[in-house]
């Protein structure tokens, strides 16, 4: 049975985030799911951050997970002026596609719920491509509306994932996970190999990124963690969701005096 490992963590303007790597987290995941029961990941940045900061029941929900990775170069800097060096920015995208690339090898069923009508289908498939082991326990759009949500738990149930993907970004997905993963029967997820554990976690616009809707930034602007500035130009939009990133800054500092 795989360890489970026990990160380290920081608090970051009172949010926990835990030291992993991309393998780290897969290792969490692993030992998780063959524990049973049902656990919560979240991909913290900035933007998360603040938010959690104004909305009390998200602030809840993120001290309450399984884990937080830090999915962000600014958590990454932040921890840094508290005296932690994070070894690796854990980005969510990447992690799910490293967890679909696990779940294949053991044979687990992933279900993708969120984005737009037939784009979780669509990512699913683009992932199997990759991944050609890997079992699609289902797919579905569905909204994070709290009237939708015994239909969809009901769905997602019958399906028996060992890991649900929700895309319908933060912090609804995130909200949408704390609320309904305990209905999913902790611990009580019959399949071939009997029972099992489920992990559940926010992929934001993961599926547009894997389904070509939207297109990720070149991996060179991705290594210089310059993968808000590409979104910005892209979205323009996105500027006022960019304030939050100052506004971290600048609370990050003061924290860190």
């Amino acid at each position: 049975m795989t360890k489970h490992i026990k990160p380290r963590s920081v608090e970051i303007l009172g949010v926990r985030i835990d030291d992993v790597t991309y393998g780290e987290a897969c290792d969490i995941a692993e030992a998780l799911i063959r524990r049973g029961g049902v656990h919560q990941f979240a991909t913290v940045n900035p933007e998360f951050v603040m938010a959690a900061r104004d909305d009390e029941e998200f602030r809840n929900v993120l001290a309450n997970t399984a884990l937080n990775v830090p999915d962000g170069a600014g958590v990454v800097w932040a921890a840094g002026r508290r005296g932690m060096k994070l070894r690796e920015r854990v980005a969510g995208v990447d992690l799910m596609l490293e967890l679909c690339a696990l779940a294949s090898r053991h044979r687990w069923r992933v279900f993708f719920l969120g984005a737009q009508p037939g784009v979780a289908e669509r990512a699913a498939a683009q992932i199997v491509l990759t991944y050609p082991g890997l079992t699609v326990a289902g797919t579905h759009a569905g909204t994070p509306h709290r009237a939708e949500e015994l239909p969809i738990v009901e769905r997602v149930r019958a399906a028996r994932p060992h890991l649900l993907f929700v895309a319908y970004g933060a912090p609804a997905q995130d909200k949408w996970l704390a609320r309904n993963l305990p209905l999913l029967s902790p611990g009580a997820s019959v399949g071939q190999e009997g029972t099992h554990g489920i992990v559940g976690m926010g992929v934001g616009g993961a599926f547009d990124f894997i389904a070509g809707v939207q297109k990720r930034a070149p991996a060179w602007m991705q290594q210089a963690n310059l993968e808000w500035l590409y979104r910005l130009a892209r979205q323009p939009w996105r500027w006022r969701r960019q304030t939050a990133l100052i506004r971290f800054v600048v609370a990050a500092m003061l924290e860190s005096r």
